[in-house]
């Protein structure tokens, strides 16, 4: 029998909390398209995210993906830094 690898969903998000030790909220948003008037429309959902050594910080792009629970409301798990946050 040959094993199947599981495809890990990924997703590119931007951190707009760091409140929390140990986890990072991530803002994810996306464009629809409306399915009668054609109209592009933003959609966004946020995503806690496990963040072990605590590096990613507010405004930092970042990519998730999911895992296994860790907690009640955190299923995904910081991947990697894409861009750094600037600090206005």
């Amino acid at each position: 029998m040959t094993e199947q690898k599981k495809v890990q969903r990924t997703l590119v998000g931007r951190v707009v909390s760091d409140k929390r030790q140990k986890t990072v909220t991530v803002l994810v948003e996306r464009r629809i398209q409306h399915p009668i008037y054609g109209k592009f429309i933003a959609r966004s959902k946020k995503y806690s995210a496990h963040d072990e050594s605590g590096q990613y910080h507010l405004n930092d792009v970042v990519e998730i993906a999911e895992s296994r629970p860790i907690s009640k409301t955190k299923s995904w798990v910081v991947n990697r830094l894409i861009t750094k946050g600037q600090i206005i």
